[in-house]
């Protein structure tokens, strides 16, 4: 028994090695995934001479494969057709409006001499949404406003003459006068008598107060049009040329020739070379499995027979 034991592992060794074939053969003979049909957009169809031209005409996207294009030959109202060659061609179209931007700078005059200088006369501009163009300068739209104001003071001074007062009395001077819109106040006053009477001389003091502008802002509007280009597709024609399948064939014919042509042998029939290859690979993975099968049955039977003339030889010899 020790001897059988080894055999008996080494077939079933044998007959394990057969079952991954066979779970090839099932994974080759899935059908393969076809991928989705793609459809001509337009078929154009001309005459040639002695022939035909047809021109299908495809409009594909991104996501298209332009290796899926049908390009096998063809039968179609009496004619064979062969592709000739495809071309591709971009298909795009663009998209036009209107745009104005406004644009600001600051300046430190608004001087307009000083200010043009500053702008440009066009300006290139792209768009969120993709739209690209040169805009040019509104002239008309450039506005001046000031960023901010400032103040400043300074001390102005006036004097008045006040003659034939009756004394050196400064009460009889007046505190505070009106000059130019500010109120000046006395500062000092010089006298001088003349025949019993004195004249005055005064002097007032005051601050006078300016704003300014402390700088400028410049605005200004560019406006024109500006173009955004919509791609993505592409249009793909297959060319086939046709000839007629049952083309008359010039030839002389003989006395013999009509007695040949009923006499002609049938062609064989032909087998499909997927069914042919497909039937011998089936007989190649299931005569292993039947040689082994018959091994077994085969090694079974003699190792019974041995063991049971082994046993009858013992009982006979004890």
């Amino acid at each position: 028994m020790k001897r059988i034991t080894p055999l008996l592992l080494a077939l079933v060794l044998a007959f394990a090695m057969t079952c991954p074939a066979l779970a090839a053969e099932t994974t080759e003979g899935a059908t393969p995934v076809r991928p989705a049909a793609l459809y001509p957009t337009e078929v154009v169809e001309t005459e040639t001479g002695g022939g035909r031209r047809l021109e299908k005409v495809y409009l594909l996207t991104a996501a298209d494969n332009p290796a899926n294009i049908p390009t096998a030959d063809f039968e179609r109202e009496g004619y064979r057709y062969t592709l000739l060659d495809v071309t591709r061609q971009d298909y795009t179209e663009s998209e036009t409006r209107e745009h104005t931007e406004t644009v600001t700078l600051d300046s430190s005059t608004k001087d307009m001499d000083k200010i043009m200088p500053q702008l440009a006369a066009t300006r290139e501009v792209t768009t969120e949404d993709g739209f690209t163009g040169i805009l040019t300068l509104d002239t008309a739209s450039i506005t001046v406003e000031a960023a901010g104001y400032g103040s400043s003071s300074r001390t102005v001074t006036a004097t008045r003459t006040y003659p034939n007062l009756s004394d050196a009395d400064a009460s009889l001077i007046p505190k505070t006068i009106t000059d130019n819109g500010r109120t000046l106040t006395l500062a000092d006053v010089q006298w001088q008598e003349a025949g019993g009477f004195y004249n005055a001389v005064a002097s007032y003091t005051g601050t006078a107060t300016s704003s300014y502008a402390t700088g400028y802002v410049i605005t200004a509007e560019y406006a024109g049009e500006v173009v955004k280009t919509i791609s993505g597709e592409m249009i793909y024609t297959a060319v086939f040329s046709g000839i007629p399948i049952n083309a008359p064939v010039q030839k002389e014919q003989g006395p013999e020739d009509g007695k040949n042509d009923s006499m002609e042998t049938p062609p064989p029939e032909q087998t499909e070379p997927g069914n042919s290859s497909g039937i011998g690979l089936k007989w190649l993975l299931v005569l292993p499995i039947g040689a082994g099968a018959a091994g077994l049955a085969f090694l079974g039977k003699f190792l019974l027979k041995k063991y049971k003339a082994k046993k009858e030889w013992k009982e006979y010899t004890t």
